[in-house]
């Protein structure tokens, strides 16, 4: 089971997450800590998104999961998605403060941070990372769904289904679980 764009349920296998065998139980437990988090304060999307960053950092030559406190991982992931995704942004739902999260993962702010930094460097994640959206901004994100076709730059989601599906399988716009189109 899959959440919106290909995500990985919480329930998935780490194996389908292609996590190292020798890191799963470190995955495991920094994916529970966020869990924690996420049952209680967020929702299950994040929960989800926190899968599939936790998969990408477990699959990095060497990892930087082998070292440091999975907590402060835990906290780390929580953050840079939570700033991929505008957490911090009163207008936004759910919205938790920085200072907020920190407390909830009984992790200073700063190192926090510092760990969604160093995060953000690894994978090279921008600012509004396709693949750690949530589907509400996936939706409203100005440049996840434009492709460009003989030379003109159009919206997927305006094209006919075939080639909605052809530009998922190739990994051109998110995807989702039936057509392009989140509404």
């Amino acid at each position: 089971m899959t959440e919106p764009h290909g995500t990985p349920t919480p329930s998935d296998d780490l194996a389908s997450l292609r996590v190292p065998k020798a890191l799963r139980g470190d995955v495991a437990e920094i994916a529970a800590l966020i869990d924690k988090v996420c049952a209680e304060h967020l929702d299950d999307e994040y929960s989800a998104l926190r899968l599939r960053l936790l998969g990408k950092l477990a699959r990095k030559r060497p990892s930087p999961l082998v070292r440091g406190e999975r907590r402060v991982w835990a906290a780390g992931a929580l953050y840079t998605v939570g700033s991929i995704n505008f957490l911090f942004d009163p207008s936004e739902e759910p919205h938790l403060r920085a200072d907020e999260l920190a407390a909830l993962t009984g992790v200073a702010k700063s190192t926090m941070a510092n760990k969604a930094a160093l995060i953000r460097w690894t994978l090279r994640l921008g600012p509004i990372e396709p693949e750690l959206c949530r589907r509400d901004l996936l939706a409203r994100h100005p440049y996840a769904w434009l492709v460009e076709i003989d030379g003109f730059i159009v919206d997927v989601r305006a094209l006919p289904q075939p080639l909605q599906d052809d530009a998922r399988r190739r990994g051109l716009v998110p995807s989702w679980p039936g057509p392009a189109s989140p509404d």
